[in-house]
């Protein structure tokens, strides 16, 4: 087995970027919550519901477009309640962000079953197609990758940008930053710290809504229970080891989906002399190593966890 030849094939790095894509979403909405200072562990469960929401719109008739407004209004509700919860009420983010999750799998699974009772296989839609876009496939090794991918990636690369600049160079961007930090500094200011934070989770909430319904819009064609697969809690390790930076949690959505897509070959290569699980539990390993060894310079927001109340001491 060559490893730089599995490195300098096009396909490996277009797999990885496909893979990286939900991972994008996702990363990118937890990092909105936690810049205001809010931890959303409700993110597996947004991603069950965006994904099942997303693909049941299209299933009854919707256009893909559709389905993804369809998945990002779910997302934000769940995100509403989360914020309701853990912003004016001040209630445990772990817990409320735990109950989220259970909440929107459940209810994901149940509508499921409900509307679609006597299937026994997944019923499948037509998902986003790669797109053709004129003289990209034409750049060399670059252009053969990104020839591969959808709209649904080009959209999550976009907005990796969107959030750099709205963070770093709007005046909304410097009071999420704010309300993250020192809340205080912010109501006197006069501005809202409650319609800030419960802005910035319902927000990142439907962003992560995207990342579920990348996997039955575009990764696959249909909805089917497990097929999360614990993306959720990835992405919350993601943006520690992004040090909640949109520029750094791409990268490390990359990475993942770089050791994910190199496992999978790995297996072809050797999987007869070592079990299988080895490999899938490959991609997590050297990714808490990765955090592990990012995690110790991390500056994450200083009011993160922290709950606030106007007029407290």
């Amino acid at each position: 087995m060559d490893i730089l030849q599995i490195l300098l094939n096009e396909s490996f790095w277009a797999a990885t970027l496909r893979i990286a894509t939900p991972l994008i979403f996702g990363v990118l909405g937890a990092l909105i919550c936690e810049k205001s200072g809010v931890l959303n562990l409700g993110i597996e469960g947004i991603f069950v519901a965006g994904a099942m929401a997303g693909w049941m719109a299209v299933w009854f008739g919707f256009t893909l477009w559709m389905g993804l407004l369809v998945a990002v209004i779910v997302g934000g509700t769940f995100g509403l309640i989360h914020a309701i919860l853990t912003v004016p009420l001040g209630l445990s983010q772990h817990v409320s962000g735990l109950g989220v999750t259970l909440l929107a799998t459940s209810i994901s699974y149940f509508t499921y079953r409900t509307a679609l009772p006597k299937l026994s296989s997944p019923p499948k839609i037509e998902p986003f197609q790669p797109l053709d876009i004129p003289y990209i496939s034409e750049i060399p090794f670059i252009g053969l990758v990104l020839a591969e991918q959808t709209a649904m990636t080009w959209l999550a690369l976009f907005m990796v940008v969107l959030v750099w600049w709205i963070l770093n160079r709007t005046p909304l961007g410097l009071s999420i930053r704010a309300v993250g930090d020192n809340p205080d500094a912010v109501d006197a200011q006069g501005l809202s710290v409650y319609g800030l934070r419960i802005g910035a989770i319902v927000v990142g909430s439907s962003v992560m809504a995207l990342g579920g319904a990348f996997l039955t819009m575009s990764a696959f064609d249909s909805f089917f229970f497990g097929m999360v697969n614990g993306r959720g809690w990835i992405c919350i390790a993601l943006v520690i080891f992004a040090s909640w930076r949109p520029g750094k949690a791409l990268l490390g959505a990359i990475l993942f989906g770089a050791f994910d897509a190199f496992q999978v070959r790995l297996q072809t290569e050797v999987g007869a002399f070592l079990p299988s699980q080895v490999f899938l539990m490959a991609p997590y390993v050297l990714s808490i190593i990765a955090l592990v060894i990012v995690a110790r310079r991390a500056e994450y927001p200083r009011a993160l966890l922290k709950p606030w109340f106007k007029g407290a001491r």
